[in-house]
């Protein structure tokens, strides 16, 4: 038998859900960057590096084999940042992930699967966009289930009003 969520909890499957989809684009679009990044040094063998003397720009060849410790190329080096963050983005996004995981009631397979959304170029927009729908389809089916109490079982407030009137006679 499937867990379900608590009724109780649907507030904050909602925020939780809100947090995820910020999450998971910004985790996906570092990623695309960490991907470009990748290519451009391993497949290019250029770094990018910003405020250089040279100007606001310049891409800089990869240090041979070796020589990286006496290699210093002046500047900001823009490839070491993005990929520091992603790396913080990815933790804040599993952190989300988690945050929706838990009150959802999934399994733990479902988890993991979130949690590849940050590493798989692209899977993050997929994902966001099927699990987004899934929990949606899930809270509007079982708010829409809640039933108002019926008249018969709650007094109206006249009702009210005579039977206290004849409890004071």
């Amino acid at each position: 038998m499937q867990l379900q969520p608590k009724p109780a909890d649907y507030p904050r499957i909602r925020k939780a859900l809100k947090v995820y989809k910020v999450t998971s684009v910004i985790t996906g679009v570092m990623l695309l960057l960490l991907c470009a990044v990748m290519v451009m040094k391993y497949a290019a063998g250029v770094q990018l590096f910003l405020f250089t003397p040279e100007g606001f720009a310049q891409f800089v060849p990869i240090a041979p084999e070796g020589v990286e410790g006496d290699f210093r190329a002046e500047g900001f080096d823009l490839f070491r940042a993005i990929l520091i963050a992603h790396g913080w983005f990815y933790v804040v996004y599993l952190i989300s992930d988690f945050m929706l995981w838990s009150p959802m009631r999934w399994n733990f397979l479902w988890f993991l699967l979130i949690a590849l959304g940050g590493v798989i170029p692209f899977m993050s927009f997929f994902l966001e966009a099927r699990i987004v729908r899934r929990v949606n389809a899930f809270l509007d089916s079982r708010e829409g289930q809640a039933v108002p109490e019926s008249p018969a079982q709650t007094p109206s407030p006249a009702a009210s009003a005579a039977q206290t009137s004849e409890g004071q006679s």
